[in-house]
């Protein structure tokens, strides 16, 4: 066991999920067009596909040096999954979108019910399958990550 899994105690980890989901309701709460949001009347950026993708590579490259369940952030993952696939103009059934979390099933089930919950994702049946269900990222979640992109871009690191 690593130092990493002794700290990650069931406590800890429902401690972890609740940070999440606070995080998740002050995002939605962001990305909501009712006028709260300050940036509403700028432009939204465009974001690169492959800015994306480098994202995610870089969020699994963290596994090959630390343990992966240490840095456990199903929401963000299933985000930016969906991010890509829209940029990518692609549809995520939702057995596709639980394995990008990379977490259980069923943890994965319920961030996915949490977020389509909080307005974050909307769920669509597959016309030509009724046992297949495509998730997709709000309308405000998208606007909401080509900012976050928008800004990300003009940090300047050290």
């Amino acid at each position: 066991m690593t130092a990493f899994n002794k700290d990650l105690n069931p406590e800890r980890l429902l401690e972890l999920s609740g940070e999440v989901s606070r995080i998740a309701t002050t995002l939605a709460r962001l990305s909501s067009l009712s006028g709260a949001d300050p940036d509403q009347d700028k432009p939204v950026p465009d974001v690169a596909v492959q800015t994306v993708r480098n994202a995610i590579q870089a969020r699994r490259l963290r596994e090959r040096f630390f343990d992966p369940e240490f840095f456990a952030d199903p929401a963000w993952d299933m985000m930016l999954d969906l991010f890509e696939a829209e940029l990518s103009q692609r549809r995520v059934a939702i057995s596709s979108l639980c394995a990008a979390a990379a977490v259980p099933a069923t943890t994965a089930l319920r961030w996915l019910k949490a977020l389509s919950d909080q307005g974050l994702f909307v769920r669509r049946n597959d016309p030509f399958d009724g046992r297949r269900v495509y998730v997709e990222l709000s309308a405000d979640t998208s606007i909401a990550m080509r900012r976050y992109f928008g800004e990300l871009a003009n940090l300047h690191v050290a």
